[in-house]
């Protein structure tokens, strides 16, 4: 399946005023521009505007490939919030530009990142060709690279396209931005977080590709259900005592002001590149030998490497201790020109005496010890080896570190999967069993934002394409 970044900027010299918006929809694997669109709009708001770039971008994409994903960038924290679910939209001249928007493309098949002003570079200048174009009375296709840039209505018809779909006009909206929603779904997120506040803390899973249980050998149980239930945003810190944050409740409280929460903390979850006993599958923690990444290793952490330089979006990395991690890490940073932190709260979880077995050799040699394991969070691995939920209450501990340290930035946090699972784990706030439903990939791509009112979202989980 292909995925696209749609970039998209929508601007009015007024409010309302003379308005245009620019569409960028490129290659996520290349980064190479496949398709631009820039229209006059005539007198619309600014927020018109930014709708009305954000559906041609969608719609740009559909028609390159109408079963392709699309990764949406926008410096409108208006537009991103509200189509992410995030923040009602009040409005009455925003509410079928939105609705449009949803329909353009199956909602599992779009996310939202907001992103600064001077990463939207392309769409605003086109944006801003489009107006300026508008205001000379220029009308007709631009020279431009692709079919799809025009500049559309000229200054003397503007006044009859407001009563087009594209122009809608609106009353510029009140001062200060529109109050946020609660998380979608709240009911049902308030189950998710009530549940997983009652389990105790960690992860039901080791390293599926370096000696985790397998999907197979998962316990029976509700967790099915509760994952469906948790796909609502949850707010991080729920599940344990030890890193316990204040769930937001559905409905803000008297004394929570309307405000700019600003850009999340971002952190892009890369767990490290294959070693010698990832494709055996054997237990690889950090209570064993270190191994480094093998020749394939090392190729995926390359290949990673220009796929997020060709992003451009991480500001900062850091690493868990171990040798795998660092090594993937190091690669990452000198294509990216960044340097690299190390986080000890980012190893591993210890599998004790399991280290460098395989699931069944654990299992011929151990059998009371791994169906307790399968069966509880707080079961240690044979010869005091760390439990989940000690896993777990450890990577929650670097989450606030982490997220204070970084906030309103994209980190890159080179790890393994029992961190990221714990990571996606936390952010649903479902139950220690879901990771047993998780599969991640060596050298693959997750991501989780978090907010200030303590709320997170998973943006991505176990993204491989950039490794073919």
């Amino acid at each position: 399946m292909r995925e696209f970044i749609v970039e998209a900027d929508g601007g009015s010299r007024g409010n309302p005023g003379p308005a245009g918006y620019g569409a960028v929809v490129s290659d996520a694997a290349t980064g190479e521009t496949l398709r631009e669109a820039a229209e006059y709009l005539g007198v619309v708001t600014n927020n018109v505007a930014e709708y009305s770039g954000l559906l041609a971008g969608l719609r740009a994409a559909r028609e390159l490939d109408p079963e392709a994903t699309v990764h949406v960038r926008m410096d409108s924290k208006l537009v991103v919030e509200q189509m992410s679910g995030r923040w009602k939209i009040k409005h009455p001249g925003i509410k079928p530009l939105a609705a449009e928007a949803a329909r353009i493309l199956p909602p599992g098949r779009v996310t939202y990142e907001w992103i600064p002003r001077e990463q939207n570079k392309h769409a605003d200048r086109l944006a801003n060709e489009a107006m300026d174009a508008g205001v000379r009375g220029e009308v007709g296709v631009s020279p431009a690279r692709t079919e799809s840039r025009a500049w559309g209505r000229s200054a003397s018809d503007s006044r009859a396209a407001l009563d087009t779909p594209e122009a809608r006009p609106v009353m510029p909206e009140p001062s200060g931005l529109p109050e946020p929603s609660g998380p979608p779904g709240d009911a049902a997120a308030g189950a998710a977080r009530a549940r997983a506040a009652a389990a105790v803390a960690g992860v039901a899973g080791a390293d599926a590709g370096a000696g985790d249980a397998p999907a197979g050998h998962a316990p029976a149980g509700k967790a099915a259900a509760d994952l469906r239930a948790a796909q609502a945003v949850a707010a991080p810190g729920t599940e344990t005592a030890a890193a316990r944050t204040p769930a937001p409740s559905a409905t803000p409280s008297s004394g929570w002001a309307p405000a700019d929460m600003g850009p999340p903390a971002t952190f892009v979850l890369l767990r490290h590149g294959e070693t010698p006993l990832t494709p055996q599958k054997r237990f690889s923690g950090s209570g064993g030998s270190d191994p480094s990444l093998s020749d394939i290793g090392r190729e995926q952490a390359e290949r990673t490497a220009a796929h997020l330089a060709r992003r451009g979006t991480v500001q900062a990395i850091v690493a868990s201790p171990l040798a795998r991690t660092r090594e993937t890490a190091g690669i990452v940073a000198a294509r990216l020109g960044l340097d690299v932190a190390v986080d000890d709260g980012l190893r591993e979880t210890d599998f004790g005496a399991w280290e460098g077995l395989t699931f069944a050799e654990v299992r011929e040699r151990h059998p009371g010890d791994l169906n307790a394991w399968l069966s509880s969070p707080d079961a240690e691995p044979t010869g005091g080896g760390e439990s989940f939920a000690a896993t777990a209450s450890r990577i929650a501990a670097a989450r606030d570190r982490l997220t204070a340290a970084y906030a309103g930035r994209t980190v890159l946090l080179v790890t393994h999967v029992t961190p990221i699972k714990t990571f996606v784990r936390l952010a649903l706030g479902a139950p220690p069993e879901a990771l047993f439903r998780m599969e991640l990939s060596a050298a693959s791509l997750s991501a989780v934002a978090y907010y200030a009112d303590g709320n997170a979202s998973v943006r991505l989980f176990n993204e491989t394409s950039h490794l073919r």
